[in-house]
């Protein structure tokens, strides 16, 4: 026979997929917040901001809540192209790894303009900072951090090539505040400043070397 507080669960509405935040309840929201496990499989939260998806009683950080998406149910999730968190494992499988590193990677493509640390990467992807650090360097042969600088320099050398934003824009817009730090950094990954670069493929251009 179930009790009144198993009656209650099952009774709490739940919003459907392309509900908003504001559909939200206080009780499915308090769940979430506090890591209720007696609503496990009662309903499911996806965070936009990471494309992963978990059970109310997820012990990763609670995202803020007008980045949560509610689902029924797991293969609802998915069919929404949210993938399964590695903490909770709310399709009861584990992840491999290679599909949570995907996960790393796409969030770091996607934030690669914010301040991006170890701990950062963490909390967004559920996992510890040591377990994502050898993880990641263990399938992508490079650390996060190398993948971040390699991500911000490929957006900067798209940006030289296709604007004519200052060194200090394109630094600001890659997530590097510090412009003679990004001058460094742009040398050291590609073998000329920003400013040599842009003017060789310029002269290049002039030269009918690039079409």
């Amino acid at each position: 026979m179930k009790n009144k507080t198993q009656q209650e669960h099952e009774d709490i509405p739940i919003a459907t997929k392309d509900a908003s935040e504001t559909d939200i309840t206080d009780e499915i929201w308090q769940a979430i917040v506090r890591n209720d496990s007696s609503y496990d499989d009662k309903f499911f939260y996806g965070v936009k901001t990471t494309g992963i998806f978990c059970r109310p009683s997820c012990k990763s950080r609670p995202p803020k809540k007008e980045n949560v998406r509610i689902f029924q149910n797991a293969q609802q999730a998915l069919s929404e192209n949210f993938r399964p968190c590695k903490r909770c494992k709310p399709t009861g499988q584990r992840l491999p790894d290679e599909e949570w590193v995907a996960q790393i990677a796409q969030f770091i493509d996607t934030n690669y303009r914010e301040a991006l640390t170890l701990k950062t990467l963490a909390n967004m992807c559920h996992g510890s900072p040591y377990h994502l650090h050898r993880t990641f360097k263990r399938i992508k042969g490079i650390t996060p951090a190398q993948y971040i600088r390699q991500t911000r320099i490929s957006k900067a050398v798209h940006s030289l090539v296709t604007s004519d934003k200052t060194i200090t824009e394109i630094a600001l817009a890659v997530g590097i505040p510090n412009t003679a730090y990004f001058i460094t950094l742009f040398k050291k990954e590609t073998g000329y400043t920003p400013a040599d670069y842009r003017q060789l493929i310029s002269n290049n251009i002039n030269d009918g070397g690039v079409k």
